[in-house]
């Protein structure tokens, strides 16, 4: 439930005594919701929250699925910008699966799927993943403003992500620099007003309030990729409010922004040689190599013609800037069939470097959701937030120069990883400083040592700032959230639900091994 479709300089902003004297009741460790009333904030606190039936109309498949799964959806009134709670409101979504075993009911988790993206669909399937301990939990799944149905910010992009290439050559450079620029000139001018008050610190404003209005001194929490990063920053803005919590494939909160992606060629080009191996082995069905380097030579290849003529693929015109997201996506999991779906694409792409060929299907949702507006808000409100977290250069030549220098060592991911970004671009500065996330939290992390997305040094620098803190390794596997994913590996699952069902971390670090 995790997605790729997922970024460190300082932020520009208010000191940190500034802030703590802006937000009062943010500042305060105390766990009681009374305490939190400070500030003006009371009525947010208290709110009754009506729950109603989640689906909007006829073609929300979303809402659907949670009313027959038997959730229930509300809208949390907080303020837009927390500095000032009398002025304009937003609403935050939220859904709750009630625990169906009430003689047993352990609390209330909170879920977050990463991204940033929505999460308010996650409860059911959640539920399914904790075995013994789901029907014990009353879940709640939560868009983070900007996102889903919580004030969604939506710049009407030709695209669902900002994610681009810097290609292969210095045009296509230029062409991703002009792509990124378009992107943010298109926000600031249908969401320059809301873009300031976007970020994580504002998210995890917003789950305190919803954990106020649900009644609960305290929330347990379940969060993988970009969600380890808003609950590590929770947990440092309120601290001891937070019971019994999963952090599944964690950021190093020092390294999260606009240039989050800068680290994770290494990861990636393993991960895309552990496939080139799989993809070798199928070249009878696949027809892209007989061996791992042969696999990994036709990559570069169709790398390359798609960077002297965009190779037409159905309805689209797919150019170098573009192909490298293939498989930067299709690697999140070394499960055979998104294995299989790489090698289908890179098939696809080889036909398409000697003329005009149709998509797979599963090429053609990802080439829909790359290259049209039809999940717009996906990557509008993903990008408020995580420009919204930190400033970076505005300077398109310091990209151009770190991609320059990572070009040889990884030819078809290093160009991705230090591109230039909408951040670059940006209508407005971060109005806060990052958090710096730290204290004492009995969490209990989980980490792939082949993660291509939040890379296994940055959970175990995480770990290092969380005392009190279990981290569970899965070697051998080049998966994204293995947890939350769903990833068959029954030592994983069982340490998780163990946790959750009876709140007990294990005495140290835990390692399990791939089943693959």
């Amino acid at each position: 439930m995790t997605t790729s479709r997922t970024l460190a300089a300082a932020a520009a902003g208010l000191a940190a005594a500034t802030v703590a004297a802006s937000y009062p009741a943010m500042a305060s460790a105390a766990p009681s919701t009374a305490a939190a009333a400070d500030g003006g904030l009371g009525r947010y606190y208290s709110q009754h929250l009506p729950w109603k039936a989640c689906t909007l109309g006829p073609d929300d498949e979303v809402g659907r699925s949670l009313d027959e799964a038997g959730a229930r959806c509300a809208d949390v009134t907080v303020p837009l910008d927390y500095a000032r709670p009398d002025g304009r409101t937003i609403t935050i979504a939220v859904s709750r699966l009630a625990a169906s075993d009430r003689a047993h009911r352990i609390g209330t988790m909170l879920i977050n799927g990463g991204g940033p993206g929505p999460s308010i669909d996650m409860p059911p399937y959640i539920r399914d993943l904790m075995g013994k301990a789901g029907p014990r939990y009353d879940l709640i799944g939560m868009d983070p403003r900007s996102l889903g149905r919580s004030a969604p910010v939506d710049c009407h992009w030709p695209s669902a992500t900002w994610v681009r290439s810097a290609g292969e050559t210095r045009r296509s450079f230029r062409r991703s620099a002009a792509f990124a620029e378009d992107l943010a000139a298109r926000c600031a001018k249908t969401n320059g007003a809301e873009l300031p008050y976007i970020s994580t610190r504002d998210i995890a404003r917003d789950m305190d309030v919803v954990r106020g209005a649900l009644g609960e001194r305290k929330i347990s929490y379940n969060g993988a990729s970009y969600g380890t990063y808003l609950g590590s920053v929770y947990a440092t803005m309120f601290p001891g409010r937070l019971d019994r919590t999963v952090l599944d494939s964690s950021v190093d909160p020092r390294r999260w922004g606009p240039g989050l992606l800068a680290g994770t060629e290494g990861a990636n080009d393993r991960a895309l040689a552990h496939w080139a191996g799989w993809t070798a082995k199928r070249n009878a069905t696949y027809g892209l190599g007989a061996t791992p380097a042969e696999v990994l030579t036709t990559v570069r290849d169709v790398v390359r013609a798609s960077a002297r003529e965009p190779l037409r693929v159905g309805r689209y015109r797919v150019d170098d800037t573009a192909l490298a997201f293939v498989p930067f996506d299709l690697l999140g999991t070394d499960e055979d069939f998104q294995r299989a779906a790489l090698a289908d694409a890179i098939r696809v792409f080889k036909k398409a470097a000697a003329g005009p060929v149709e998509p797979t299907k599963d090429l053609d949702e990802e080439l829909a959701f790359l290259l049209t507006g039809t999940e717009s808000r996906y990557g509008s409100g993903q990008s408020a937030i995580i420009c919204g977290d930190a400033a970076t250069s505005r300077d398109p030549e310091t990209y151009w120069r770190a991609v320059q220098s990572h070009r040889e060592e990884s030819p078809v991911f290093g160009p991705l990883a230090y591109g230039v970004n909408p951040c670059a671009f940006w209508p407005v500065r971060p109005r806060e400083p990052l958090t710096e996330v730290g204290g004492p939290l009995p969490a209990l992390m989980v980490a792939a040592t082949g993660d291509t997305r939040t890379v296994y040094p940055g959970s175990l620098a995480l770990h290092r700032l969380l005392p009190g803190s279990r981290v569970i390794t899965l070697k051998g596997a080049d998966v994204h959230a293995p947890y939350q994913r769903g990833y068959k590996n029954d030592c994983v699952t069982g340490q998780v639900n163990d946790y959750l069902l009876t709140g007990r971390l294990p005495a140290r670090d835990r390692t399990c091994a791939s089943q693959g």
